[in-house]
């Protein structure tokens, strides 16, 4: 475990940002535009109240897309290999 402050090791800055599979059910209409707009998300489906999607990286844009908006049931799964994406290039 890394002390608070502590900088990241070389190690964890090279690793490809994690993805996974995502499905979101809604009590209401889902917030499709901003599920896309979220940084690191991915191939947006959407059906009737559901909305399925690669997160890559930090779930927080993604939650963020859901602010607002009633969810009943949230499921992720391993993403599919050789849907991880690296923005910066391979390392």
């Amino acid at each position: 475990m890394s002390a608070p402050g502590a900088l990241p090791s070389l190690g964890s800055m090279t690793r490809k940002p994690l993805t996974q599979r995502v499905e979101v059910s809604f009590v209401g209409i889902p917030p499709a535009r901003q599920v896309e707009r979220a940084s690191g998300v991915s191939d947006v489906e959407v059906d009737g109240h559901v909305v399925r999607c690669l997160v890559s990286g930090s779930f927080q844009p993604f939650l963020e897309a859901l602010q607002g908006h009633e969810v009943v049931d949230l499921r992720t799964s391993p993403g599919a290999v050789g849907a991880q994406r690296t923005t910066t290039g391979d390392l």
